[in-house]
């Protein structure tokens, strides 16, 4: 591993002679720019814009631009000159708790190793120190012309260097969190937990760009002068409207990528605790699919053979439509007696007007 710069650490008044080494490196796939026509590179050339003619890197220097569009040259002689205490070394300013440090300061991460064998037995001093103390050392140094801050702390047995942000630097989240008046509910919070807790922890050492390997798969197939397989874009969707609905699908979904399953023919459901008035999408009263089947076995267990879903169900059903039936039965027998009733006396009273006009 390269070094990027020698110093020192100044530990009270140990000093402690270190290599500072990249402790990241940058996987990412870097493109040049070239002339569609003829394949030929892209290049920029630094152009005076007074004279219009190129300047050669020996007659750039820096400059610092006044508010009032002023030019004020800075050489590189210019900065060596001021006195930069941290120019070779790193100040150590204190030592902190871990969460002390917000996450929103950390920057490049350095390696920092041992100059020489008379350095590891400070540098050995410090590493236990720190470890022991569970602590992080606050510290001051310079490199690439400024001054910056740094966490030094304990990775495996090296000391590691955190360059971090100035404080001035964080910026404030002022109107960005939503309305205060944006309410969770104690049932959606349940339903985010169980969620949570589906997922698991994330294996860090399991992920991996996905979208580098897709640009070095495409990059070899057209070097190959192979077809360039075109995947359809996933259409986005919609806008969620039931929150519900969705941490409920979310757990169902997580739990079946989890069990190979759907969740419901292992019997592995989530600990959910739902809305009131609001029935469960998923568990053993829920609605959907699953209770839609258990309804149609109920209606097919209480019909009787060759009755009509519409007409009732069951016996019970079949008890009340006879009871109802009965009254005007009676009725019916009542009216067809009467009438036959009538039909009998008529014919005698004809007889005798008969008899009594003759």
């Amino acid at each position: 591993m390269r070094s990027i710069w020698n110093g020192s650490i100044s530990f009270g008044l140990v000093s402690i002679p270190v290599k500072l080494m990249n402790a990241t490196e940058n996987h990412s796939i870097s493109f040049r720019q070239i002339h569609l026509a003829d394949g030929g590179r892209i290049r920029y050339h630094k152009v005076c814009e007074l004279d219009e003619e190129e300047v050669p890197a020996s007659e750039t220097v820096k400059a610092y631009e006044d508010a009032d569009g002023s030019v004020i040259p800075v050489t590189d002689e210019d900065l060596a000159s001021l006195p930069l205490p941290t120019a070779k070394t790193i100040e150590i300013e204190g030592f902190v708790p871990p969460s002390a440090i917000d996450p929103l300061q950390l920057d490049s991460a350095y390696y920092l190793s041992a100059n020489g064998v008379p350095a590891a037995k400070p540098y050995a001093l410090l590493r236990e120190a720190l470890r022991r103390s569970g602590k992080v050392a606050v510290a001051k140094f310079a490199i690439r012309g400024r001054e910056r801050l740094g966490m030094l702390r304990v990775v495996d047995d090296v000391i590691a260097m955190h360059g971090l942000l100035w404080p001035d630097e964080i910026r404030t989240p002022e109107g960005i969190a939503p309305d205060s008046g944006v309410k969770v509910r104690d049932a959606e919070l349940d339903l985010a937990d169980a969620l949570m807790n589906t997922l698991g922890d994330a294996d860090m050492d399991t992920l991996h760009d996905d979208y580098r390997e897709a640009v070095e798969e495409l990059v070899a197939a057209k070097a190959a002068g192979e077809p360039v397989a075109e995947e359809e874009a996933e259409k986005p969707e919609g806008k969620v409207i039931d929150l519900m609905a969705a941490l409920e699908s979310s757990v169902r979904a997580a739990e079946g990528a989890k069990g190979g399953g759907d969740g419901e023919e292992d019997g592995t459901h989530a600990d959910v605790h739902p809305i009131k008035g609001r029935t469960p999408r998923s568990g053993g009263g829920g609605t959907g699919r699953a209770a839609t089947r258990r309804t149609a076995r109920k209606r097919a267990g209480d019909e009787e053979p060759g009755q009509r879903r519409g007409g009732g169900t069951g016996k019970a059903a079949a008890k009340k439509t006879a009871a109802g039936k009965a009254p005007a039965r009676k009725a019916a027998a009542k009216k067809t007696a009467a009438k036959k009733t009538a039909s009998k006396k008529e014919p005698a009273k004809k007889t005798t007007r008969r008899r009594t006009t003759a």
